[in-house]
C-alpha cells in the first residue's frame, strides 16, 4: 500500500501540471501515454512492436489521436482519418499474403480492436481537455472517486462477488459504493463549477459515467486474465501499467462526449 501511495503521488505531481497547462504539452504528453498503452498491449500478446504491424498499428494510433484542433493537417495528405484507417486495414492484410499467414486474420482484428481501443479514448482525453478545465477535471475525480469509493466499500463491507471469473476481489457492495462516492463529486460540481447542466442530468450522467468506468476496468481486467497477465505493465511501482491507470477513463471520456452532444 505504502509503494502505491508514494506512485501515485508521484504520478500526480507529474501528470496534473500537464492537465492544468494543457496546449501542446498536454497533448504531446497523451500521445506518449496512448503510445505506451498500445505498447504494453502488444506485450501482452507477445507481438513484437518492431514489425510491419507494429509499425502499422502506432502510426494508426497516432492518426486517430490527431484533435479535431488540428485536424488542418490531414489536409496535407488529403485524406481522412476514414480513408487513413482504410489503408491500415489494406496494409494489413496484404501483410497476412506477405507473411504467408504467420500474421493472420485473426492478428489483423486485434491489432486494430487495440488501436481503436486506445485510440479513441485518448483522443478524447484531448479533446475533453481542449473543452476546458472543468469536464477534464470532472471526469478524472469520478473516476478517483469510483475506485476509491468502490475500494473502501468494498474492503469494509463486501461480501457477494461482483465478477469473480474476470476480477475476483470486486464486490457488489463495492459497485455501488464506486457510484455513491461519484455523486459526491457530481454534487460538489453542482455547487461550485459552472458546468451549464441541470443537477437531475449530471446525477444522470454521474451514475452512467460511473458504471461504464467500472466496466472499463472490468474490460481490461479480462484481457489481463485472456493474456495471463497479473498487470498490464510494471512502468508505474504497485500499479502495473498505464493502460491499468487509464482503463476507465478510455471508456468515461467517449461517453461523456456523447452524452453531452446526446443531450444538448
Amino acid at each position: 500500500m505504502k509503494q502505491r501511495v508514494i506512485t501515485a503521488i508521484v504520478a500526480l505531481i507529474v501528470f496534473l501540471p500537464f492537465v492544468f497547462y494543457g496546449k501542446l504539452p498536454f497533448m504531446f504528453m497523451t500521445y506518449l501515454l496512448a503510445s505506451i498503452s498500445l505498447y504494453e498491449i502488444f506485450r501482452m500478446r507477445k507481438e513484437k512492436i518492431i514489425s510491419i504491424p507494429g509499425c502499422i498499428s502506432f502510426l494508426a494510433l497516432w492518426i486517430i489521436l490527431i484533435p479535431s484542433k488540428y485536424i488542418v493537417v490531414m489536409d496535407y495528405i488529403g485524406l481522412s482519418k476514414l480513408e487513413c484507417m482504410f489503408i491500415a486495414v489494406i496494409l494489413y492484410l496484404t501483410y497476412t499474403v506477405i507473411s504467408k499467414n504467420k500474421c493472420t486474420f485473426e492478428h489483423v482484428a486485434s491489432s486494430l480492436m487495440c488501436v481503436f481501443y486506445i485510440g479513441i479514448g485518448f483522443y478524447y482525453l484531448i479533446e475533453t481537455r481542449e473543452a476546458g478545465m472543468t469536464y477534464i477535471l470532472f471526469a478524472l475525480l469520478l473516476i478517483w472517486m469510483t475506485d476509491s469509493g468502490a475500494y473502501f466499500v468494498g474492503r469494509s463491507f463486501g461480501r457477494r462477488k461482483l465478477w469473480p471469473e474476470i476480477s475476483p476481489n470486486k464486490t457488489v457492495e463495492g459497485f455501488f459504493g464506486g457510484i455513491g462516492f461519484a455523486m459526491i463529486v457530481a454534487l460538489l460540481f453542482t455547487l461550485f463549477a459552472d458546468m451549464d447542466i441541470a443537477m437531475w442530468k449530471l446525477l444522470i450522467f454521474t451514475v452512467i459515467l460511473s458504471i461504464f468506468g467500472q466496466i472499463g476496468d472490468l474490460v481490461e481486467s479480462a484481457l489481463k486474465r485472456y493474456y495471463n497477465v497479473k498487470d498490464s505493465g510494471n512502468i508505474l511501482p504497485g500499479h502495473g501499467g498505464i493502460l491499468d491507470r487509464f482503463d476507465s477513463l478510455l471508456f468515461v471520456l467517449p461517453l461523456l462526449h456523447l452524452l453531452k452532444v446526446v443531450t444538448g
